[in-house]
Order: C-alpha cells, then structure tokens, then sequence
C-alpha cells in the first residue's frame, strides 16, 4: 500500500520515455552513487510508472536486476571499470561473469546489452590493452549458453577520442588509439552489435570558447546567419547532438568499416552547478531534455546518415549526489530519490498521452522571479484568478516554486477570461502549452478532469487579496523548495 502511495505521487510527464514502436527508442541510465538511492522494487515502479522501456546499469546489481524480472524492461548491464582488467585476462573469470549476471536472470530479466566499461580509453587507458580482449571472452561465454542473439556487447566511449569532431565530414578517431578502436570495430562488425557513444553538448558548449552559440546545444533553432554547416558537404547540422553522432559515423567510415550503427548511451544537462557553471540551470536542462526527446523520436539519423535512428539513454535517472568533481557532476539527475521529479520531460504534441481539452497557459521556465511575482499578484488580484489552490497546505501549494505558483494563476487567468480576449503573456513570462500540467490532487482549469473539483469555481473561491498582496513564499535560497519540480508543466523554449 504504502509503495503505491509513493508511485502515484511521483507525477512526472515523463512521456518522453515511451518506445516508438516503429523507430527510435529513448532510455535512461541509472546511476548509484547516491545517498538515500529508493530501494529496487520502488525504482522499477517508477520506471514502469512511466513506461520506460529501456534502461542502462552501469554494474550487474543482483537485486536490480531481480526487481527488473518480468517488466519487459530491456536491460543494458555494465562490466565496471574495476572489472575490466579481470575480465580481459581471464576467459573463464569472463565466463563466471556471464553466468552470475546475465545466464542466471534471462529470460525473466530482459537483458539485452553489455557495456564492457566506461569510457575505458580515456578514463583508464592502462586497461584498454585488455578492453577487446575482455569483449571477446563475453561474447564466446555467451555464444557456449547460447545467449549472443540476444545479447549484444559493445563498450561505451567519449567524443574525446575524436579530437576534433567539426566538421563531423573530417573528424577521425585519435590515431594514438588506433590499434585498440580498430579492434572494437572489428569486433562490433563481427558480432553485428553497435557503436556506444557517450555525447554531451553540455561539455561541448561550456569547453567551446565561445565558438559555437548556446542555441545549438540545447536544439534551438538557429537564424539564417548563423546555420552551422559543414564546408565540405553543406550538410546543415540543427544541434551539436547531431554533429556529434554524424562525426562518430565518419570516424567509423575513416577506418574503414561500415554499416556500423551509434546509440547513444549518455547524454543529459545538469540542472545546478556552482558559481563558475550559470549554464547548469533548470531552464537549460529542461530545454535539452525535452528538445533531445522530440529530435530522437522523429526516427530520423544524422545528416550523412538520415535513414538510421538514434537510440539513445538520458542522463540519468537520480541525482548522483556522492560524485566526486564540480557541483554540476551531482545535478544531472531528472529525479529526486523520494521520486518528484527535477523537471517534466515530454513529447511533442502528436504523441503527447493521457488527459487534455485544449491547451493550458504556463510560466516560461527561465522567466525573470520578479516578473513572475508580478504577474502572479496581477492574476490573483485584478485578474481574478482562484488562487486558493496556491496557498500553503492547499492542493496546489507543492512544489513551492514561484513557476509552479505563476503556471497555477496565469493558466486560471487564461481559462476563464480567453473567451474574452485574455491573452497568454504576462510581459513575455508565459508560454501556451498542449501538455496537460495537473498533478494528483492539482486539477488544472482545462483539464479534462479538473470537473473533480468543480464544486471550486474561481467565482466562489476568488482571493480577496489586493494587487500585490498575494505572495508565493518562494524561498529561492533553500533548495529543498525545488525537490519538487516533477509538477510543472513542459514549456518548450
């Protein structure tokens, strides 16, 4: 009972994680180093919750992978960093490795993929050595049970192994590594897997000097005069993302090899980073996220290769507060451990599911909080809005966040007076949305169920505040206000 009253807390519009039958799919990694990680059953509740389809372990967890048994859920495990060098030279500690973590949960737990690694060549170069050769002793384990139809191995590797990805027509693999990345594609042909490629636009962005605009990284589209275009093909690439997976397939083409697929295995935005990191924002993380799952989705492949999809897994699932390096390496997480969500993830409007009549008006992710509060006490006072639902303890009141509080009011606002002439604006602080923002017990105006409390009219429960007496009890500085953002509505920037 008290798992389901968890799950049906965690009201995150992470739509964006459905399976496209027909193409594409979107996944999410799961990362431990975490404080107070949910326990597994709960986790896959969530996942399951949500209809995520596919999802990365970086281990083989013996728990996890129990709780994942009989979900359908497709399961990438990982062969750690620290089991590498073990695995690689020993065939039958590869062998024991396939019957303790993969032979003993299939076919109950769909595992599907192995990532031998993490980044190996650059994070532990004394281990690439053994890299293929750990590779090859999982792959001949798993033809002896039988199982390498249905599972394939790669190993996951960073763009910094291709020094300079742009123009993706001339990017090449690091040619000191050559020998070694020679021989995982020689072995990712062999055995028809697929190339794992970890790409973050937010590095690429944040260690670009400048070169390349903000808009590019997060799938914004571009003005004429600033097209990024490769000068060899005129190919016209609308997001680094694409031009990362594009040079990925022509350094594949550079040595030679072909037919070789990528699938993305990481990339993400983190939400919150120190002093020195103000692109690591919520307003940015949302814009990448959501804009990442509406391009993958398209079924579309890069420029140079526009028939092959992108497969590709979200960083990540929770934050991973126990990470060493900068604050931003803690806050790529799209949920809190208690399950609210960071953020909403969603589609785009044809294959958005579940309940909506029309369209909500919602506040801009990254709008000014002074130009929020003002509208928000113009809607609750002059506008006429209800906010009752807004005030502390009321059914609206979390995530006590100022967009939260301004989505509730302007979208009041917008659903009672847009037959008259009411416009959705608020001095350029609110955006239409098709997403459906109602959470639980939080019925937005215009939602097909908001009839549940239609005994709450704006009328008979309209403030009786002045302009300017209304106030949201943002408390910006304390970020345990934040926790939960699951419950505010997509707005795509």
């Amino acid at each position: 009972m008290m798992r389901e009253k968890w799950i049906g807390g965690v009201l995150l519009l992470l739509v964006g994680m459905f399976t496209n039958v027909l193409g594409a799919f979107i996944g999410i990694n799961i990362g431990t180093d975490v404080s107070d990680l949910p326990s597994e059953t709960d986790t896959v509740a969530l996942l399951k919750a949500h209809q995520i389809t596919h999802v990365r372990l970086y281990n083989a967890d013996a728990h996890m992978l129990k709780a994942l048994s009989n979900s359908g859920i497709e399961v990438m495990v990982g062969v750690t960093n620290e089991e590498v060098l073990s695995v690689g030279e020993s065939s039958s500690a590869a062998a024991a490795w396939i019957n303790k973590n993969v032979a003993a949960y299939l076919p109950s737990t769909n595992i599907t993929a192995i990532a031998v690694g993490s980044e190996v060549i650059t994070s532990i170069p004394h281990a690439a050595p053994v890299l293929v050769d750990a590779m090859n002793y999982l792959h001949k384990a798993l033809v002896a049970s039988n199982l390498n139809f249905q599972v394939k191995i790669s190993t996951p590797q960073s763009m910094d192994i291709i020094p300079k990805p742009f123009p993706p027509s001339t990017a090449t693999f690091n040619y000191s590594w050559g020998h070694t990345i020679y021989q995982i594609l020689q072995f990712i042909k062999n055995t028809n897997s697929y190339y794992m490629l970890n790409a973050y636009p937010y590095y690429g962005y944040t260690n670009g000097d400048g070169i390349f605009p903000l808009d590019y990284a997060l799938f914004r589209p571009l003005p004429s005069v600033k097209q990024i275009v490769d000068p060899n093909t005129l190919f016209h690439y609308n997001s680094m993302f694409d031009a990362m997976v594009d040079a990925t397939y022509y350094s594949i083409e550079d040595f030679n090899f072909s037919g070789i697929s990528v699938v993305v295995t990481e990339t993400g935005w983190p939400w919150f980073g120190g002093s020195k990191e103000s692109d690591a924002n919520t307003g940015n993380a949302q814009t990448y996220t959501n804009n990442l799952i509406r391009r993958v989705l398209n079924d579309s492949g890069p420029p140079s290769q526009p028939k092959l999809p992108i497969n590709t897994y979200i960083y990540e699932l929770f934050n991973e507060d126990k990470r060493p390096g900068p604050v931003s390496e803690k806050n790529w997480g799209v949920l809190y451990t208690n399950g609210s969500a960071v953020y909403p993830l969603s589609l785009s409007s044809s294959q958005i599911t579940g309940n909506s009549s029309g369209v909500f008006c919602m506040a801009k992710a990254n709008a000014d909080p002074d130009k929020l509060q003002d509208g928000i006490n113009w809607a609750c006072g002059q506008g006429g809005a209800n906010c009752t639902p807004i005030q502390r303890g009321q059914r609206c009141y979390l995530p006590d966040t100022i967009v939260n509080h301004a989505s509730y009011a302007y979208n009041d606002y917008y659903q009672k007076m847009k037959s008259a002439g009411g416009t959705c604006d608020f001095d350029d602080t609110a955006i239409i949305s098709s997403v459906d923002p109602s959470y639980g017990a939080c019925k937005f105006s215009g939602s097909s169920n908001s009839s549940k409390f239609a005994g709450l009219t704006p009328a008979s429960v309209a403030p009786s505040t002045a302009v300017g007496g209304w106030s949201s009890n943002l408390q910006v500085s304390n970020l345990q206000y934040l926790m939960p953002a699951a419950f505010l509505t997509l707005l795509l920037l």
